[in-house]
């Protein structure tokens, strides 16, 4: 993995100071007033906790219109690796708290992850984490399964890239499964639970992969043509 240099950390560290004094200054400003009880504190944390993943959310859409993300290999040194540094910074200092979590409901999760970047379509959800929403795109009535991963990023030792992933319609990823960067999966497939799907596999429509690596195991009748 490469160093993220201390010009990256200054920048996601001021972004993060401006939103820390946001949110906590903003709570005690709103909630000053309120009477002394057993409770107060209690209520001013969760409004300081609330609006600093709020503000989290709105900051970091912010940067990436400033600064979004490219794909392909990063060369050291450039823009594109800057912006890449500090969006990993954004990961593991907030939202890997949001991402990796249980106790946030899966369809409040759904809205969690149109607020960071990604693309879901209509009644798709994910149990599981998506670690790079911006570039995961997901099509109607999908789901990725409990502890299910998808990812869009490569660190190879110097090696830095950035990909997508692309998955159609009526997909089901299982649960603890693996879609690695670079994968595309056509409409109605499904990776069964525990499978790792390599870097750029293809699956295609109605496929059924598993294994690990994952490999093409079957594939799935057509529908059947609606009842006239």
């Amino acid at each position: 993995m490469r160093k993220i240099t201390g010009l990256q950390i200054v920048c996601f560290s001021t972004i993060f100071a401006i939103v820390l004094a946001l949110a906590g200054g903003g709570s005690w400003w709103l909630l000053r007033d309120l009477p002394l009880g057993r409770f107060s504190g209690v209520a001013i944390v969760a409004v300081a906790v609330l609006a600093f993943y709020l503000l989290s959310l709105l900051a970091y859409r912010l940067f990436l219109a400033v600064m979004p993300l490219q794909l392909g290999t990063l060369a050291p040194g450039s823009r594109a690796e800057f912006a890449a540094q500090v969006n990993i910074l954004f990961y593991l200092m907030v939202f890997n708290s949001l991402v990796r979590t249980h106790f946030v409901p899966v369809p409040l999760m759904r809205l969690v992850y149109l607020a960071l970047g990604a693309r879901l379509g209509r009644d798709s959800y994910s149990a599981g984490a998506l670690l790079d929403p911006p570039l995961t795109f997901i099509g109607d009535r999908c789901i990725v399964g409990h502890d299910a991963v998808v990812f869009t990023h490569v660190i190879e030792g110097d090696r830095f890239e950035l990909h997508t992933v692309r998955i159609g319609h009526d997909v089901t990823i299982g649960a603890h499964a693996v879609v690695m960067p670079d994968v595309e999966i056509g409409d109605g497939a499904i990776v069964s639970v525990g499978a790792v799907v390599t870097k750029g596999s293809r699956i295609g429509p109605g496929e059924i992969w598993g294994g690990v690596p994952a490999r093409r195991l079957s594939q799935r009748p057509p529908p059947k043509p609606p009842i006239p």
